[in-house]
C-alpha cells in the first residue's frame, strides 16, 4: 500500500510545562544561581505526551485530543518539578493513524528529536493514551526513550494488520500498560496479549488492570494519575517503585500483566 500524501503541516510540540515554565530554549532553562539535577534549575527528563486519535484521518487533528491529556500533562509536570521534569504535548499532523504510514508514531519519533535537540541527552517517558498509547510503543526504540506509559492502548486485533505490532523495540525499557476492564473503544485482552509478547523479550514490562473502568479511566482518575506520577518518577529518576509496580515487574505472567489497581492508590501522594 502506498504512503497517504498529507497537505503539508509539521507536528509541533506544546509548551512545556514543569521545570521549563514558560520557556522554551535551552538557554532560558537554566537559572543564574545555577544548575544542577534535582534541583528544579535545568531539564534533567521530560514526560512526552501522546493524544489520541482515531483509525483514519488526514485532517489536523481537533484541539479536544491534545486537551484530554493536559491533566495527566501537568500533574506529571508537577510530581516531577523537584527531579527536573518538563513536559509537552505533541501536536499531531494528522487526526488519524492511517494504517500502514502510522503518522501519530512518526510524529512521536520527530518530537523525539527535538526534545534531544532542545535538552541535550535526557531521558523520556512517553506517555501516550488509546491511538497515542499505540504510537508511543511503536516509538520506543528511539535512543532517548527510558519508558513507555501506555494508556488504553489501541491496538490492532486478528486479521486487522497483516503482522502484530513489535515489540523488539521495547528491549531496555521500562514499560507499563493499564487498561479499564470494561473498556468498549480498545480492547483490554488485546493489550494483555500485546504485554504478553513484550515481557517475553523484555523482563521490565507490567500491566494494571482498572476494574470496572471504561477507556477514558476517569472512574478511578485519582488512582491512574498517581500511577503514572509514580512509574515516570521511578523510571525516569530512579526514586523507587511503589510496591505494587515492583510487585507487577517482578511477577511472571499471567499475575504481573493483570495486577488490579487498588482503590486509593497513591492517597498519600495527593495530600
Amino acid at each position: 500500500m502506498a504512503q497517504q500524501a498529507l497537505p503539508v503541516r509539521e507536528a509541533r510540540l506544546g509548551k512545556p510545562l514543569g521545570t521549563a515554565g514558560k520557556e522554551g530554549t535551552r538557554e532560558a532553562l537554566r537559572w543564574r544561581s545555577g544548575s544542577g539535577r534535582g534541583t528544579g534549575r535545568e531539564v534533567s527528563g521530560v514526560a512526552l505526551l501522546l493524544p489520541g486519535g482515531g483509525p483514519t484521518g488526514v485532517r489536523r487533528p481537533s484541539p479536544v485530543a491534545a486537551l484530554a491529556v493536559r491533566p495527566l500533562a501537568v500533574r506529571l509536570a508537577k510530581a516531577g518539578r523537584p527531579e527536573g521534569l518538563t513536559a509537552h504535548v505533541v501536536r499531531y499532523r494528522c487526526s488519524g493513524w492511517n494504517g500502514p504510514d502510522a503518522h501519530p508514531a512518526r510524529d512521536a519519533t520527530w518530537a523525539l528529536d527535538e526534545v534531544v535537540r532542545r535538552y541535550g541527552d535526557v531521558p523520556v517517558c512517553l506517555v501516550g493514551t488509546g491511538m497515542g498509547a499505540r504510537a508511543a510503543l511503536h516509538a520506543a526504540g528511539h535512543p532517548a526513550v527510558n519508558s513507555v506509559l501506555a494508556l488504553a492502548p489501541w491496538l490492532p486485533g486478528p486479521g486487522q494488520d497483516s503482522e502484530p505490532d513489535p515489540v523488539k523495540q521495547l528491549v531496555g525499557r521500562q514499560v507499563l500498560l493499564v487498561h479499564g476492564t470494561n473498556d468498549e473503544r480498545t480492547d483490554p485482552d488485546l493489550s494483555y496479549r500485546y504485554a504478553e509478547r513484550a515481557k517475553k523479550i523484555n523482563r521490565d514490562t507490567c500491566r494494571f488492570e482498572v476494574h470496572s473502568d471504561g477507556h477514558s479511566l476517569h472512574q478511578h482518575r485519582a488512582e491512574v494519575l498517581a500511577l503514572a506520577a509514580d512509574f515516570m518518577l521511578g523510571s525516569l529518576f530512579a526514586r523507587g517503585y511503589s510496591r505494587p509496580v515492583k510487585d507487577a515487574l517482578a511477577a511472571p505472567p499471567p499475575l504481573g500483566l493483570r495486577m488490579p489497581l487498588a482503590t486509593g492508590f497513591g492517597a498519600s501522594l495527593r495530600h
